[in-house]
């Protein structure tokens, strides 16, 4: 299984080891994999990806909020399908004059965590990020249940706020470490 672009061309990635282990868990997999830009057409699809994750990692309360991003702010979002099924979405946004750009909204379905697709779904983000000329910072803003998937992922801790999406779900913004564009 390769991951593939929007138009289906094969995902190229800047980060090595990344790729390579990627690719030979794909590849092992035998399914077929592709990252592709959301349609409206996916919004009950990823509505049930949001479900599925809660309350694991997301409060009841923030399905309000990810329908309104749908609906109303959403930038750029991805779809994740496996064998032409959603297992996966995420996207990003930009506050500044494109200078920040923030990762937002991942989930995975359950059954597919643990896997490497939610690295894959999210370095692919990354890499159309450092594509932005202006862009300085990448961020994400998380919470305590999902912070060490960024923090292996190249995030850092940068601040901590307490019951911020829902009682019992604090804020952990992050910021990624490795911005150099080659």
């Amino acid at each position: 299984m390769i991951l593939r672009s929007p138009k289906h061309i094969p995902i190229q990635t800047t980060i090595c080891s990344w790729r390579i282990n990627t690719e030979w868990l794909l590849l092992s997999m035998k399914e077929q994999a592709i990252i592709r830009s959301y349609d409206v057409t996916d919004k009950e699809a990823v509505l049930n990806l949001l479900r599925l994750n809660t309350p694991a990692y997301f409060a009841v309360e923030e399905e309000v909020g990810f329908i309104h991003y749908l609906e109303n702010e959403i930038q750029y979002y991805y779809v994740l399908e496996l064998n032409k099924q959603i297992v996966g979405s995420g996207g990003f946004n930009f506050s500044g004059i494109n200078t920040v750009g923030k990762i937002s909204w991942d989930m995975l379905h359950p059954d597919f965590q643990g896997k490497s697709l939610g690295s894959a779904l999210l370095h692919y983000r990354i890499e159309k990020l450092k594509q932005f000329k202006d862009l300085e910072t990448i961020i994400v803003r998380t919470s305590q249940l999902a912070y060490t998937f960024y923090q292996k992922n190249g995030f850092y801790l940068t601040e901590v706020v307490e019951d911020y999406w829902a009682k019992g779900f604090h804020l952990y913004k992050m910021e990624y470490q490795h911005m150099n564009r080659i």
